[in-house]
């Protein structure tokens, strides 16, 4: 209860700041992951000796975080326009195949580097665990009319799916890793099976299923306007009890579903995205909140080496995929720099670190992961969020020396 009123009358007082707050560089990730570390001590004190309550915050913590990243990857995947990904020179199609599959190699290479006691598997854990970029600490980024809309775009999309790609990536990792410990983990192939196949199966069945439903009840007038949002909302939770029931990846399912459900609902995005934006901010806001007390908890647990794979994650790691995967392409060296910069670390990360990290998996490196993973996104969130403004404001600069046929100066395609 304690926790949960701090939180409510931090939110409060955010709230009656926030019109001032968006003016400056204080993004609200950052002002509630601060806001965590501030209260850490008040409520480490008070849970202190009491191990039922916070392991019961801790079960009902992760089930939350596990719910909000089902909505959050069925809601990137639901609004997903193919057509655009065509419309902007496949900028985003880059950044999500050459660009993705080289930052998960780079990052897994330097944690190897960086931490030698890991295993190539579990070095591979933290590469998917940090490979998802955060549209919402973006934000500031993809709504700005200083940028230009292609790159706007394309940032955006990037991290609307690339959180639901590097699952595939983080279950065959982890499963690899388990596998190694003695009397952990089921064969290869049985995860394979269950995780990803029938996760696809459920997730493809739901959504297809559910878009096809909605429609026609649409189409015949028989549902309210007002309850199509929750009509809508009710497929991924649809996927997280089926895929439950059958042993299989909620976040596949999750994620497959998002795809399919347009088949039969082209609102279906429309609806998720405004269930997002209504209730979906409440529970990010709570995760960076929890996040930052997490991360004052165990302070004292973090090595220079953590923050090391922090600055080099944000940095080469992402960097150089980007500026390969947009070689050709003829943008500036400026853009590039801006692209790859500005691909922050938040809520997947934390979720999917949460999911798979704060579990008993008996992993030799689990601690070790933990850590750099939390490391990572807490000097994203302060190193993103302070850098977006001047960031802007430079690479505007950067893009009005450019000559007319630039392609960041280009129109988009089929664009009105």
């Amino acid at each position: 209860m304690t926790l949960i009123a701090s939180f409510v009358i931090f939110l409060f007082v955010y709230a009656l700041f926030s019109r001032r707050l968006e003016r400056t560089v204080f993004t609200a990730p950052m002002i509630f992951t601060l806001g965590g570390v501030a209260l850490c001590e008040v409520v480490a004190g008070i849970l202190a000796d009491k191990a039922e309550i916070r392991e019961a915050l801790r079960a009902t913590f992760l089930r939350t975080a596990e719910l909000g990243l089902v909505m959050l990857l069925f809601t990137d995947a639901s609004r997903t326009e193919f057509r655009v990904l065509k419309t902007i020179h496949n900028l985003p199609t880059r950044l999500l195949s050459a660009g993705m599959l080289l930052t998960i190699l780079l990052g897994g290479l330097a944690a190897r580097l960086v931490f030698p006691q890991l295993t190539l598997w579990e070095a591979g854990i933290i590469a998917a665990i940090l490979a998802p970029t955060d549209a919402g600490l973006g934000q500031i980024i993809v709504n700005s009319p200083r940028v230009p809309e292609r790159i706007r775009q394309a940032l955006n999309i990037e991290a609307g799916l690339n959180d639901g790609l590097s699952v595939p990536f983080l279950l065959f990792f982890f499963a690899l890793a388990a596998s190694g410990t003695e009397g952990e983990g089921a064969s290869l192939t049985e995860f394979i099976v269950k995780q990803l196949i029938f996760g696809a199966l459920i997730g493809g069945a739901i959504g297809w299923a559910g878009g096809q439903l909605l429609g026609w009840a649409g189409r015949q007038e028989l549902m309210s306007e007002s309850l199509q949002q929750l009509g809508v909302v009710a497929l991924p939770l649809l996927c997280a009890l089926g895929a439950e029931a059958a042993d299989a990846s909620m976040f596949i399912a999750a994620f497959v579903a998002g795809l399919t459900v347009q088949s039969g609902f082209r609102e279906a995005g429309k609806h998720s995205i405004e269930f997002t934006e209504e209730w979906g901010q409440l529970l990010n806001l709570g995760v960076f909140f929890l996040f930052g007390i997490i991360v004052a908890r165990d302070w004292a647990g973090f090595a220079w080496t953590h923050w090391v794979y922090a600055v080099l994650s944000l940095t080469i790691v992402r960097i150089l995929p980007v500026a390969v995967s947009l070689m050709g392409t003829g943008l500036s060296r400026g853009t590039m720099l801006f692209m790859g910069w500005f691909g922050p670390r938040g809520l997947a990360s934390i979720v999917l670190g949460m999911v798979y990290l704060e579990q008993e998996t008996h992993l030799p490196g689990e601690n070790t992961i933990r850590l750099t993973v939390m490391a990572t996104v807490f000097l994203s969130i302060l190193a993103h969020g302070m850098s977006a403004l001047p960031g802007i404001a430079w690479y505007e600069k950067s893009v009005a020396r450019l000559g007319a046929d630039a392609p960041e100066k280009q129109a988009i395609q089929g664009k009105a």
